[in-house]
């Protein structure tokens, strides 16, 4: 699903594909915000090919009233970013020069209130596009292009059938964006992860721009899958009904910064993120995977590509014929997908879930018996019926055991 603009335009790749992009609605900020936690502190390119980046939360005083320290600020402001502004909207200013890209450059103060109830639900509007799916030009190991599967929906409540399940929520230079996400296990936090896993193109736009902005995660999205016009007058405790979360570590592939691109496929084989989350209402209670009852393990040596004999990928797909308010899941015995040579060969399933999905979960059941993250969506062609997931090896573990390691004394 490609990241399209207000106008709802296609934006083309090779052969037809797009990435599996956050699909997005300009909205207007419509109430005033309060800020509760910032900070910036520097990350690190460790081994492996991965990217750093960070937030932390600030100190409260005894009134209950959320401080800014003066080191954050200045911190901030090394940025050109003033506080103060930024949370009465200036990180709406999409100025080129000044969109933070590299991989230390992550700010993502918590805006208490941002994701509203409409806001969330509004975050969905499909784009419509009709292209071919031909991939006759790719180099490597191809299968035949799989035939489509029915994404089936998921029955309510989303909780008791796919826990580890939820939507992030962000904002980029064309308006308010969706994607889906999976909670994963933390080792350095056995039972008690804060760890989600996404798609790198849902936390940074590749080499053409930087870091996304007010990231935040919702665990079971509309829990008991009402429809659109029921969630016009729901609440926020029943849209987001184990709390919304905002993403205080970001982390995605070098390779992903440096090469990914809107469509085409560009940067796809490394297309994963891992973000670390914190509570809105703040920290210091219950854990993300405490607080939903479920995480999930990651494999990061799957069998090979023909050996698995079926992957289910979830999301909750927003464009046409889906609205993204309700949770999806495709089954189908995964084959390989080679968009150049040099790059890992990537899972390829049938699947009709469309935009919105775009950074769900792959999940394998190993030889084990325990189910397993493999991959997460990544592209698709523009005409849907496929998609096609990063294989997670030795950089995909260097991202996840990095972020792992950096809250392992906390």
């Amino acid at each position: 699903m490609r990241s399209t603009g207000p106008s709802f335009h296609v934006r083309r790749g090779r052969g037809g594909r797009r990435v599996i992009s956050p699909v997005l609605a300009s909205v207007a900020l419509t109430s005033a915000l309060t800020l509760t936690a910032t900070a910036c502190t520097s990350g690190d390119s460790n081994a492996g090919g991965q990217s750093s980046a960070s937030v932390s939360a600030s100190s409260s005083s005894g009134d209950g009233k959320f401080k800014i320290p003066d080191d954050i600020r200045k911190k901030l402001k090394e940025h050109g970013i003033d506080i103060d502004k930024w949370k009465n909207g200036a990180w709406r200013n999409w100025n080129k020069d000044d969109w933070l890209r590299e991989a230390d450059d992550f700010i993502n103060p918590i805006i208490k209130g941002l994701w509203n109830p409409d806001r969330m639900r509004r975050a969905n509007d499909p784009d419509k596009s009709v292209d071919s799916n031909d991939l006759s030009g790719d180099q490597g190991v191809t299968d035949r292009t799989p035939a489509p599967v029915d994404a089936k929906a998921v029955a309510p409540t989303y909780h008791a059938n796919a826990a580890t399940a939820g939507k992030v929520f962000f904002d980029s230079p064309q308006g308010t964006m969706v994607c889906s996400a999976t909670v994963v296990e933390d080792p350095a936090h056995p039972g008690k992860s804060n760890l989600i896993w996404t798609a790198g193109h849902c936390v940074h736009a590749g080499r053409k721009g930087g870091w996304y902005r007010n990231i935040a995660f919702v665990p079971s999205y509309n829990d008991l899958g009402r429809t659109a016009a029921q969630l016009r007058t729901a609440t926020r405790e029943e849209v987001a009904p184990f709390g919304v979360w905002w993403a205080d570590w970001a982390q995605t592939s070098q390779q992903w910064i440096q090469q990914g691109g809107e469509t085409g496929g560009d940067g796809a084989p490394y297309d994963y993120a891992v973000i670390h989350v914190t509570p809105e209402k703040g920290a210091g209670g219950k854990s993300l995977e405490e607080t939903v009852g479920s995480a999930l393990a990651v494999n990061f040596n799957a069998p090979a590509v023909p050996k698995v004999p079926s992957i289910t990928a979830t999301g909750y797909p927003a464009a046409a014929p889906f609205d993204g308010q309700k949770l999806y899941q495709c089954t189908d015995r995964p084959g390989r997908l080679s968009l150049n040579a040099a790059d890992p060969t990537m899972y390829r399933i049938g699947c009709t879930m469309t935009g919105g999905a775009s950074g769900g979960g792959w999940v394998e059941t190993g030889s084990d018996g325990k189910a397993a993250l493999v991959s997460n969506t990544s592209i698709g062609p523009v005409s849907s019926g496929w998609l096609a997931g990063p294989r997670l090896g030795d950089v995909a573990k260097g991202v996840y055991e990095s972020v792992s390691k950096k809250f392992a004394g906390q």
